[in-house]
């Protein structure tokens, strides 16, 4: 079965595992990713932010990598991918500011399309209108984010239909077994081909 086509929505400070993994992890199993933010261009690169849980009462924000973004976003026609993908970190919370972005995020569901958000990406769902009726992860501090936009909160990795959700990058196996298992994904584990010892 041939890979899908998937969007990326991120921006500056968005949280650098939840960014860097499923773009690698997709494209390890054969999806194409698109990595977008609006204002900025293919090329350009947007800054991420590492949070760590170290025993203070919310998480510890680092410094992370620059991120270069695979296509433009006002270039992007939604309606030509198969999957959205929502990281999280500090960028939804200016990333939920911008109409394009509501609009995009607003035609996967329309579509019913497979969408995978986690952490604070749920700010954005929020946001775009598209949480109510749902049972939707976030993570633990956007609980009432959740509920007041309609939806029900889960404390731990959830598929509802075509949106699977996370609290965050801890929850990075399920999550993405999960959204993979939403996008139809096959994964075949055979014993690798051995090669034959050459003959003397």
């Amino acid at each position: 079965m041939p890979g899908k086509k998937l969007l990326m929505i991120v921006g500056d400070f968005g949280e650098d595992y939840e960014i860097m993994v499923p773009f690698q992890a997709l494209q390890a199993v054969g999806h194409e990713v698109d990595a977008v933010c609006p204002e900025k261009s293919e090329g350009e690169t947007v800054k991420t932010a590492v949070h760590d849980f170290r025993g203070d009462q919310t998480y510890v924000e680092s410094r992370g990598h620059d991120f270069q973004l695979t296509a433009s976003m006002d270039e992007v026609d939604p309606a030509d991918y198969d999957g959205l993908v929502l990281p999280g970190g500090r960028a939804p919370e200016y990333l939920r500011t911008h109409d394009e972005v509501l609009s995009v995020v607003r035609h996967f569901f329309e579509e019913d399309k497979p969408v995978a958000a986690i952490c604070h990406a749920a700010q954005i769902l929020a946001a775009a209108d598209v949480i109510e009726g749902r049972t939707c992860s976030a993570y633990s501090a956007l609980e009432s984010d959740v509920e007041g936009a309609g939806g029900t909160y889960y404390d731990g990795v959830t598929t509802d239909g075509n949106l699977v959700t996370g609290r965050d990058w801890g929850d990075h196996v399920e999550w993405i077994s999960q959204f993979l298992d939403v996008l139809g994904t096959e994964i075949h584990h055979g014993e690798s081909a051995q090669a034959e010892p050459a003959e003397d």
